[in-house]
């Protein structure tokens, strides 16, 4: 994680003795018991000051060491995730206080949210700092920094979403919710990169869905929570401008690679395939499937310049020979199925990059993975966030974790 300035006031309370966490690093605490005693003797505001400036750099010079991280995250929890679960009441308190939020949640729970400064979507599966975590009573809330400006949230539907890269703010970023299967998350999917201006500023966002039990019997949705308008169709787009000292950057953490077998390359771009080339040669995508028993949890991986890009499958029709997808395959692209993954957990975990923790603002991972790899209960690192019925990072992703970081350029 990235080292908190010596501004923050957690570190003045950790000199003068307002606090006292329990370290774990044994540095720290001879650090600490020499400065309490410099303290008695002498606790002029230079000395504090000093004693701020030097524990910091302990810290720093010791941020590799696992001991050291546990520390930081036990001292600056709050800044450190990007968010996390909360009663309805902690949300309403928050809304009271004028903060901006960005929230996941159970329809019913979110249909409970007040007016607000808020934008939202439909989903009862997270990612939280004790692990997966299914719940339909609890919202997963994202509070926005002070220094990230809102610049408009606005609706888009599948006639307007084509505009949604050219109304990003020049220096800034944008976060977008659509409804699974609705027309504006068909038509984004699969024309996204024609859109003008499109991956020239940071696009991020998911796919609002439902509980599995309700696949089928309820729609998902996305709300405004400023208008207490609710979308079966369309998409919520929260605009943001940034202070010339910090800069958006999107990251991807993708556990599957390409596998050495087959190149399979898709005539038509769409959600549905039939007669496809496998090797050069003409034959239909379900039968290949089928007679190969490809294992189709595992998805379907492009290498976009050395980015892996996952297509997951829906379902194989036997009777009509024909494959449906949660992602559009793109015509022309080399699709490779992905190589099988043993420990799915610690490729998540160690894929993350380190100390990015206060830097994200943002994350969210596909519901594929949740359900394949039986993520209730386990943690794939620090990150937390929603768990999605598919993830926007520039364009349509599947079972990929996603996360915006902020970085503050002058480094402090």
């Amino acid at each position: 994680m990235e080292i908190p300035p010596v501004s923050h006031p957690a570190w003045r309370d950790i000199v003068t003795g307002k606090t006292q966490p329990p370290f774990e690093f044994l540095g720290v605490k001879f650090y600490l018991g020499y400065l309490s005693s410099q303290i008695r003797w002498n606790s002029s505001a230079e000395t504090i000051q000093r004693g701020v400036i030097d524990l910091r750099n302990v810290f720093a010079r010791n941020a590799d060491l696992p001991s050291v991280q546990r520390d930081l995250r036990q001292i600056f929890k709050e800044d450190i995730l990007s968010g996390c679960m909360n009663e309805l009441a902690e949300v309403r308190e928050k809304l009271s206080r004028g903060k901006r939020l960005l929230l996941a949640g159970d329809e019913e729970i979110l249909k409970r949210v007040p007016r607000g400064a808020w934008i939202g979507g439909t989903i009862p599966y997270f990612m939280t700092e004790d692990g997966g975590l299914s719940t339909r009573d609890k919202l997963y809330v994202t509070e926005l920094p002070d220094y990230i400006e809102i610049d408009s949230v606005e609706t888009y539907d599948e006639t307007t979403i084509g505009n949604v890269y050219s109304d990003i703010p020049n220096k800034g970023f944008s976060i977008i919710i659509m409804p699974a299967s609705s027309a504006t998350h068909m038509e984004f999917a699969l024309n996204a990169p024609r859109y003008k201006d499109f991956a020239s500023r940071p696009l991020i966002g998911w796919i609002s869905g439902v509980h599995l039990n309700d696949v089928g019997k309820l729609k998902p949705k996305v709300i405004v929570g400023g208008l207490n308008k609710i979308l079966e169709n369309g998409a919520v787009v929260c605009h943001m401008k940034l202070p010339d000292t910090h800069i958006a950057e999107l990251g991807i953490v993708n556990i599957f690679e390409q596998g050495g077998g087959d190149t399979i390359i898709f005539p038509e771009t769409g959600f549905t395939a039939r007669e496809v080339e496998v090797n050069g040669v003409k034959t239909n995508f379900a039968d290949y499937i089928i007679g190969k028993n490809l294992d189709t949890k595992l998805p379907l991986v492009a290498d976009y310049l050395g980015a892996m890009i996952n297509v997951s499958f829906q379902s194989v029709d036997k009777l009509k020979k024909e494959v449906h997808l949660y992602a559009p395959v793109f015509a022309g692209m080399a699709y490779k199925h992905a190589k099988p993954v043993k420990d799915y957990v610690g490729q998540f975990t160690s894929q993350v990059p380190p100390f990015i923790g206060q830097q994200v603002v943002f994350s969210c991972n596909c519901i594929l993975n949740y359900q394949y790899s039986g993520l209730e209960g386990k943690k794939v690192g620090d990150i937390t966030g929603p768990t999605t019925f598919g993830e926007v990072a520039y364009q349509l992703l599947n079972q990929t974790m996603i996360y915006l970081k902020i970085t503050d350029l002058t480094g402090s």
